[in-house]
């Protein structure tokens, strides 16, 4: 089986829809329609490939999504598969690769947050984002780090399980803050032993695994007992747990709330379609995030499935159980797709009473006012784009619009932002930045220069801007004009966006190369404040993209100007001493210490370090 397509035009000059048919399997399978350019515009899988495929192409089609699908396809492919839960997985795996126009598809891509436990002596618990490691147990996803970082702060209240790095951790010589202010046991310096350690360790683990009644009932016997030994310090301590737990898991409990839960709703109107997703995690809601699907007329149902289907396989872990709102056809295949992929029993379901019926209504809501929200700011975007382009004197709206800018301090770490925005707003996916280097610093020309060229170099017709905002004036504008010239690009408005003299937000002016004077807009021009928008977001990314690279460097500049110190000896100090600061304060013997630092080396780091502490 395999999901590479290759595709040849003139192979099938005009498709044969009953030809076609008399050949097609009535196996499981994925199908695959083309248009006349050859692009895949739809992926679908089906229990008998013959009779799905057939249904498109009878007299009488309801859906006005079907018929235009219909009108565009040139060819089809089909691939067999052994089962239906085969042809579910192949289906997801080719809608996220090819993107086909006439499917539904996320527009989210952010990866979810986890907390892991570590499977160390000492074991830590902390957030991670990325791919999954063996030598941790997951608990999650969350929906945002904000919420992530909510549980550990409770965690470290109720049981002090470690939660900083293992290079932090192998170079304690003495407690750090968080044993200070009781967040810690200090098991870096052995102020408490393994077994003792894992008895939190093992509380903390059914905490995350939503098993508070269990780790309740083992809190109040040892306050028992520890009042029957008069360890009245203890009992105290205990005390201090149960209510603090017993005051999280009352917040917002339901039946059987020892489950991880997802609440999952959709609304959907004038082809816009929003879903809500509830995150409930330990016996209580940690929050929530929104989804805009791009839809083709499709009902809530399908939208779900599309959801459910290609946003849970790529999980760490599946939450137990999923609540959601619709009906749909495939619910009882994906649960069984769902339930091998996690190695346990997943759920879906459709609550009709209880509190888990009063969650999914919460979701509702939820739903139903962003769709309320994003329909305004829709309806708001036209109208600011229709404004653009009779200012610009454009024929067309606009489809795609680029904005450029650069960020530095004092010349160092110079980034330039692009910026992506379309007919529905900003497409983050699309955005891109440039780490600028062997220029003059500080030379903005130049940077404006250096990261035009990068982006045109390859252009191609699919990414072209219609539009394309330089942040700045004329000096600026002229850069962004010598590259299109030079790289032969042409059919792209060039605008130079300039703040006013007093650099105040509605006297920008408006540079374009055809015009002898800079456009001037209202204050309250919609078209201005779609450009400011645009201009304010690459400027944002901008500065955040330059943070960033000045943060990475800020704690290896020191290190980079010692003679004999390279990336691999650098990083090897960081890691073993765990930041610069604590490097700052080793004794020559303990940087020699470190794998491949010779004594002289040593002496060499620890005066350079002295002399520019002493001077800082």
């Amino acid at each position: 089986m395999t999901d590479t397509i290759e595709y040849t035009p003139q192979y099938h000059p005009k498709f044969n829809a009953k030809e076609f048919l008399h050949q097609v399997s009535e196996m499981p399978g994925v199908y695959r329609m083309f248009n006349e350019a050859g692009e895949i515009i739809y992926v679908g899988k089906a229990k008998n490939l013959k009779k799905r495929l057939q249904s498109y192409f009878r007299k009488n089609v309801d859906s006005a999504k079907t018929q235009a699908l219909v009108a565009l396809i040139h060819f089809i492919e089909t691939t067999v598969t052994s089962t239906e839960l085969e042809a579910l997985l192949l289906e997801q795996n080719l809608i996220k690769k090819y993107h086909p126009k006439y499917n539904i598809l996320m527009r989210d891509d952010k990866s979810y947050p986890y907390i892991i436990m570590t499977h160390d002596l000492y074991p830590r618990v902390a957030v991670h984002r990325g791919t999954k490691k063996a030598n941790a147990t997951y608990f999650g996803p969350y929906p945002s780090g904000t919420a992530v970082r909510e549980s550990l702060s409770l965690l470290q209240k109720l049981f002090k399980v470690r939660q900083c790095e293992n290079s932090y951790f192998a170079n304690r010589s003495r407690p750090c803050l968080q044993y200070q202010i009781k967040r810690c046991k200090a098991p870096c310096v052995q102020y408490v032993t393994p077994k003792e350690y894992g008895v939190d360790v093992d509380l903390t683990q059914k905490v995350l695994q939503g098993k508070n009644q269990q780790v309740l009932e083992h809190l109040v016997s040892s306050m028992e007992l520890s009042s029957q030994h008069l360890q009245f310090e203890s009992a105290a301590i205990y005390r201090d747990q149960i209510r603090h737990l017993r005051y999280i898991s009352s917040e917002q409990s339901i039946e059987g709330g020892g489950q991880n839960l997802d609440v999952v709703a959709v609304a959907c109107e004038q082809n816009v379609a929003v879903i809500h997703r509830l995150f409930y995690r330990n016996g209580r809601v940690v929050g929530s995030r929104s989804y805009y699907p791009k839809i083709k007329l499709d009902c809530p149902g399908d939208v779900l499935e599309a959801y459910i289907s290609q946003s849970y396989f790529d999980m760490s872990e599946i939450p137990q159980e999923i609540l959601v709102a619709e009906k749909f056809s495939n619910k009882e295949l994906l649960q069984q797709s769902l339930s091998l992929t996690a190695q346990k029993k997943i759920k879906i379901t459709l609550p009709t009473f209880g509190q888990r019926l009063r969650l999914l209504e919460l979701a509702q809501k939820n739903a139903n006012q962003e769709l309320s929200v994003k329909l305004a700011s829709n309806g708001q975007q036209l109208l600011r784009l229709k404004r653009l382009a009779e200012v610009l004197e454009l024929q067309n709206l606009p489809k795609r619009m680029e904005c450029f800018d650069i960020s530095h301090t004092g010349g160092e770490f110079t980034v330039a932002s692009c910026v992506v925005f379309g007919q529905s707003g900003p497409e983050k996916t699309a955005y891109r930045r440039f780490n600028i280097k062997d220029i003059t610093p500080g030379d903005d020309y130049a940077a404006m220069h250096q990261a035009l060229t990068r982006r045109f170099k390859k252009l191609q017709d699919t990414d072209k801007p219609n539009i394309l905002f330089i942040d700045g004036g004329k000096g600026q504008l002229k850069q962004a004009q010598q590259v299109l010239d030079a790289l032969e690009v042409t059919g792209i408005l060039l605008v130079g966006v300039a703040k006013g003299a007093e650099r105040k937000a509605g006297a920008e002016r408006l540079f374009i190369p055809d015009k002898l004077y800079p456009v001037l807009l209202k204050d309250t021009d919609p078209a201005l404040h779609l450009i400011q928008h645009i201009r304010d977001e690459s400027h944002r990314f901008a500065i955040t993209g330059h943070r960033n690279r000045r943060g990475k460097n800020s704690s290896r500049t020191m290190l980079e100007d010692i003679p004999g110190i390279g990336p691999k000896k650098r990083a090897q100090l960081l890691k073993q001493f765990g930041g610069l600061q604590t490097l700052q304060q080793a004794s020559v013997k303990d940087i020699s210490m470190v794998p491949g630092i010779s004594a002289s080396l040593a002496m060499s780091i620890y005066q350079y370090l002295s002399s520019g502490s002493s001077t800082s």
